[in-house]
């Protein structure tokens, strides 16, 4: 395995070792959550998680990685609330704007982590495209799901186009956010014109 690949999840090998990597995530999360990016150092993730710093590099190689794989972990909940239940909305422009005020609003109550979370997605270069790759698959997931209105459905390339513009604006938007170039009211401004351009004539 290279020196820059995160061990995912699935590949943490035994239950002792994922459960280590599932520490060192809520080690993240939990600092990131009281003081933002700046907070986030990988000693002090280790120490939090009761391992050594080797270690930590071993699962992790660099505090990138390490919040780009804590940024796919918050999406698994949202990701599996769609596969077990159905979103409401009666059209695909309802049922995604659904999802997007639901999460935009608990990253933006969260600010500090949210805050550090999409800086990290925002300074990811190739080394971490691993970790890029997992967003977008929990992601196009998500929205595959909530257009259609159905649990288990394969998007279409044509679908699967749409959901990479909506999710580049939905980033896009909590990037400005974050920076401090807009206001939390103005994400949701933003993902409503770009949802209803892209989906309401699908309706």
């Amino acid at each position: 395995m290279s020196v820059n690949a995160t061990v995912p999840e699935e590949a943490a090998g035994s239950v002792a070792q994922r459960e280590r990597r599932a520490r060192i995530l809520d080690a993240t999360v939990e600092l990131a959550s009281e003081g933002g990016f700046d907070a986030v150092q990988m000693r002090t993730v280790a120490d939090s998680a009761g391992v050594a710093l080797g270690t930590l590099y071993r699962y992790f190689p660099s505090k990138i990685h390490l919040l780009v794989s804590a940024l796919s972990r918050e999406f698994d909940q949202v990701e599996e609330i769609s596969r077990t239940h159905q979103v409401p909305g009666d059209t695909p422009y309802g049922r995604v704007m659904f999802v997007l005020e639901r999460t935009t609003q608990n990253l933006q109550v969260r600010a500090n982590l949210t805050e550090a979370l999409v800086r990290a997605f925002m300074f990811a270069d190739s080394t971490a495209q691993t970790e890029i790759h997992e967003v977008g698959i929990k992601l196009t997931s998500l929205f595959a799901r909530t257009m259609t209105g159905e649990l288990d459905h394969e998007p279409t390339q044509e679908e699967a186009d749409v959901i990479r513009v909506i999710a580049d604006v939905w980033l896009a938007s909590l990037v400005s956010w974050v920076t401090g170039r807009s206001g939390a009211d103005d994400v949701l401004r933003s993902m409503e014109t770009a949802v209803r351009l892209l989906l309401v004539g699908k309706d």
